[in-house]
């Protein structure tokens, strides 16, 4: 008897297309994933748009209420972009989460190679790209209305816009990663309205009640607001309300890592 020789097995032509993608691929197709399924929603281009961009007209509109000493327009487009942040980055990201847990899109996809820390890196990248759209429309509107900013707080306003987004994606996914998707609706809706109205975003906190004017500097809305009004207005850096805004990405993203559940 003569013995053949095994050869090993050779890879057939859809053997690469079965393999995971790098890691960074991988992330990088979620988050185009993600971009696709913010803009394509209406509820979340209200919230995280249209909306801010009724304010920004309505305060330019009117002179209530008061928005400090200085020039209208250069007061009100720092806070209207803090809002965007706020809006795209927690309210929308958290709606998104506490309803894709829900239907077991998260159990699905926690499951597959992108695993949790790309899902959360995905995210973020998707609601900073979303984000710069809405600078983008946000910032040319306040331009038409009339709006000069500082340009040296260009570079300060951007860390903000950073920092401020990784702060908020990580409260989103606390509250959509550990509550029920119709609480998750609620919260989320009504912290985007408490950070509107006494949040410290449009409103700075020298026109807040003075009682309540010193607590609010604590809140991630009211710090990330004071940081973009410093950049963009007086075109300096605020330390404390960085601090502030670290801080609470720090804690956020701490709690996330540890309570979030990929189940409902």
């Amino acid at each position: 008897m003569t013995t053949q020789s095994v050869r090993p097995a050779t890879p057939g032509p859809g053997a690469d297309a079965q393999r995971a993608a790098a890691p960074s691929q991988r992330v990088v197709a979620q988050a185009r994933f993600e971009i696709g399924t913010l803009l394509r929603n209406g509820e979340q281009l209200l919230v995280s748009l249209i909306l801010p961009a009724m304010v920004l007209l309505g305060l330019r509109a009117t002179s209530t209420p008061s928005l400090g000493t200085g020039d209208r327009i250069d007061l009100a487009v720092p806070g209207v972009l803090a809002l965007s942040v706020i809006s795209s980055a927690f309210t929308s990201q958290a709606i998104a989460t506490g309803f894709d847990r829900r239907y077991g899109v998260l159990r699905y996809l926690g499951v597959t190679p992108l695993g949790r820390s790309g899902l959360v890196a995905a995210k973020v990248l998707a609601t900073l790209a979303v984000l710069a759209l809405q600078v983008l429309l946000l910032g040319g509107l306040g331009l038409g209305l009339g709006w000069t900013p500082a340009l040296a707080g260009v570079l300060p306003a951007v860390l903000f816009v950073i920092v401020g987004t990784w702060a908020f994606v990580a409260l989103a996914l606390l509250v959509g990663g550990t509550l029920r998707a119709e609480a998750v609706l609620a919260l989320a809706n009504l912290l985007w309205v408490l950070f509107l109205a006494l949040g410290g975003v449009i409103l700075p906190r020298s026109q807040l009640p003075d009682a309540w004017a010193g607590p609010a500097a604590l809140l991630p809305s009211a710090a990330l607001g004071d940081g973009l009004r410093s950049a963009l207005v007086d075109g300096s850096l605020n330390g404390p309300a960085l601090l502030v805004v670290l801080g609470w990405a720090g804690l956020a993203t701490l709690l996330a890592a540890r309570l979030f559940r990929f189940d409902d």
